[in-house]
C-alpha cells in the first residue's frame, strides 16, 4: 500500500488523494479499498449507513458483484484542512445487461494517520445505452491521457 497523503491537504496534495482513491476502487479490491478506512470509519452511501472495516468489505463484496464492468472517474471539488469534497462518475453493466452511468458527490473528512474516517455519498443512477458510454478503458486504474468530468460535460 502506498504511504497516505496527510492532512493539511494543498490542492496538489487533496488531488493526489482523489486519484489515490480512485485507483483503489477501479481495482475493485474490496480487502484494499477498506485499508485505505479508518478501523471506526463511518460511511453513508445512498440510504445505507456502514461503520468500520468489515462492513466496507461485504458492502464493496456485494456491491461489485452486481455493478459488473466498474469503471470510475473523480474529481477534486473543494478541500480544506481535513476535508474533501470530489464529484465523480461511474459506470457499469448490471446482471441483467443494462448499463447504468451513476453520478454523485462524496464528502470525505480524514484522520490524522491519512485514513478517511468519514465519507458521505449522494449517487444518482442513469440508464445509459451501450452507444452512450463514455468510459472504455480496460477494468482497472483510469489511463492518465482520459478526459475529466468537467471534459466530458458531467
Amino acid at each position: 500500500m502506498n504511504r497516505p497523503v496527510l492532512s493539511p491537504f494543498t490542492l496538489e496534495t487533496a488531488t493526489q488523494k482523489v486519484r489515490m482513491a480512485e485507483d483503489a476502487w477501479n481495482s475493485r479490491d474490496p480487502s484494499k479499498v477498506a485499508q485505505t478506512y479508518s478501523v471506526d470509519t463511518r460511511w453513508r452511501n445512498r440510504t445505507e449507513f456502514i461503520n468500520g472495516r468489515a462492513q466496507i468489505e461485504a458492502f464493496l463484496t456485494r456491491k461489485w458483484l452486481h455493478e459488473r464492468e466498474y469503471r470510475l472517474t473523480k474529481e477534486l471539488w473543494a478541500y480544506g484542512e481535513f476535508r474533501i469534497a470530489v464529484r465523480f462518475a461511474y459506470e457499469w453493466l448490471d446482471p441483467d445487461g443494462q448499463w447504468m452511468r451513476s453520478y454523485g458527490n462524496e464528502n470525505w473528512e480524514f484522520d490524522h494517520d491519512g485514513l478517511m474516517k468519514l465519507r458521505i455519498a449522494s449517487i444518482n443512477d442513469l440508464k445509459i445505452n451501450s452507444s452512450q458510454r463514455l468510459f472504455h478503458w480496460t477494468p482497472g486504474r483510469r489511463p492518465d491521457d482520459t478526459s475529466s468530468l468537467t471534459a466530458l460535460g458531467l
